[in-house]
């Protein structure tokens, strides 16, 4: 085990868990300030987790994908900026932009991938302690792909490490179900390449769905797009109950890609090829061993009802950010969203479901523990609606603190594309959280407010978003083809 100790603290290195795009963002922001940083990657690349959906179209243009200090450093050397209107997926994401960021000469040099960070501590303290904590640098404990251990010095912690490779489980009591991870042979989290690497895996199989996001919506108009005797009978099981919230803006969404996307899943919902289940919540999985249903599976939600028998369930329940690394630091999370307790309430689907995020930077991303922050998806814990400007924005302040220049680090200054509509894969007392109150706060003065939407203002109870829930029941959108 080395221990880098031979530098003072104030001239150790800031560092960045993750090389994804907003932890290579905080590096450009590092380069900017002239500010030493170490880059650590679990992946064998940079951007490994992007490259595990590389077949994905995104629904952000590139005008929204390019963090304003990593496009100077990459135009410095020639880089050529993608059309700003252009759609790239997951694969062009890496190719075209985060490739060449990494191996930039000034970012180059300070990335370490393979290196898995293990926990973040105070050097020589447990949460327990006080002693001189705020001045003692943080230690964080690494694990390289050759199996060695390293315990690396740091200034400040910036933890963009994401939550992709923590799926949400398929049970819906935040465990997985009884037989969930016995049978994790015929579950798939996350979206499945239907088109190229997975497709003999899909076709013509009997599949299901769990999920109503994009993630889900991606997945099955993938399934959908296989034809002939490749065209597999698919089930999609969703949570709550259909409303006008489920399928997006449409047509009002400021991001047309995912407006797009949205009205694509209805028009597919309403075609009969699939058959959906409405308000059913897994309880338990069971598996076929005999007859002409061996080695399928069956779902039953949590009032009985059971699915017919899946070679295969496509698992897009959402994703919840790794804590682990963080239990000896004092750090201070929202009990429900596990987001920094100022960032929570902005952001919650219980609270707030609007496609607007107010301004926020460093402080809200800040913990007990200074010098270490949240950013990126992580620092949205299990809440579902991060884009990556947010998070650009948010190590453009974060690196700005850092430097010392607070004046800057304040001047949060945040946009974001409406969606068009309040929505969320929750169901919240019952009714659809398109009917929540949204949270009281202060928007920016260029930003859409919340009461722009028309979804996010009080609505009678004939809209049908707001009904009260019927008793679950399988329901077939149109006649349903198998």
């Amino acid at each position: 085990m080395q221990l880098h100790d031979q530098t003072p603290h104030t001239d150790l290195p800031v560092v960045v868990i993750g090389a994804g795009p907003v932890g290579l963002a905080a590096a450009a922001r590092l380069v900017e300030e002239n500010v030493p940083f170490l880059v650590l990657e679990a992946g064998d690349r940079a951007g490994a987790s992007i490259a595990r959906w590389a077949h994905v179209r995104l629904f952000s243009p590139w005008r929204y994908l390019v963090d304003d200090a990593a496009r100077s450093l990459l135009s410095e050397a020639g880089w050529r900026s993608p059309e700003d209107d252009g759609i790239p997926t997951g694969g062009a994401l890496l190719q075209s932009y985060l490739e060449p960021l990494a191996a930039h000469p000034s970012i180059s040099p300070f990335v370490r991938t393979g290196s898995r960070v293990k926990t973040v501590t105070r050097a020589g303290l447990d949460k327990l302690s006080d002693g001189d904590r705020a001045e003692r640098p943080f230690a964080v404990h690494t694990e390289h792909a050759d199996g060695q251990d390293e315990v690396i010095l740091a200034r400040a912690v910036i933890d963009a490490s994401g939550t992709y490779e923590n799926p949400s489980p398929l049970g819906t009591s935040g465990v997985p179900a009884p037989g969930e991870t016995e049978n994790a042979g015929r579950l798939y989290y996350g979206i499945p390449d239907v088109r190229g690497v997975d497709r003999a895996r899909f076709a013509g199989a009997r599949v299901g769905v769990v999920g109503s996001g994009h993630s889900a919506f991606n997945a099955l108009l993938d399934l959908a797009s296989l034809n002939g005797a490749e065209r597999p009978h698919v089930s999609w099981f969703i949570r709550s109950e259909t409303g006008p919230a489920l399928f997006g803006g449409e047509d009002d969404d400021e991001l047309s890609e995912r407006g797009a996307l949205g009205k694509r899943m209805r028009l597919l919902a309403e075609s009969g090829d699939l058959v959906v289940h409405t308000k059913f919540r897994t309880a338990v999985v069971h598996a076929e061993g005999d007859g002409p249903t061996a080695g399928t599976v069956i779902l039953e939600s949590d009032d009985g009802v059971r699915s017919a028998p899946l070679d295969i369930v496509i698992v897009v329940t959402g994703f919840r950010p790794d804590l682990s690394i963080t239990r000896e630091l004092r750090v201070a999370l929202d009990p429900a969203v596990e987001a920094p307790v100022a960032l929570a309430p902005l952001i919650d689907p219980n609270l707030h479901s609007c496609g607007t995020v107010p301004p926020h930077g460093f402080r809200e991303l800040s913990h007990p523990d200074e010098g270490y922050y949240t950013v990126g998806m992580k620092s949205y814990g299990r809440a579902p609606t991060f884009l990556l400007l947010t998070g650009y924005e948010q190590v453009r302040s974060v690196v700005k603190a850092i430097a010392g220049d607070l004046e800057a680090a304040e001047r949060v200054e945040l946009v974001l594309p409406e969606t068009g509509v309040c929505s969320t894969d929750a169901i919240i007392g019952g009714t659809s959280s398109c009917c929540s109150a949204s949270a009281p706060i202060e928007e920016a003065e260029a930003t859409p407010t919340a009461s722009d939407d028309p979804c996010c203002t009080p609505t009678d109870s004939a809209d049908p978003c707001c009904a009260p829930t019927s008793e679950p029941v399988p329901l077939s959108i149109g006649p349903a083809k198998r």
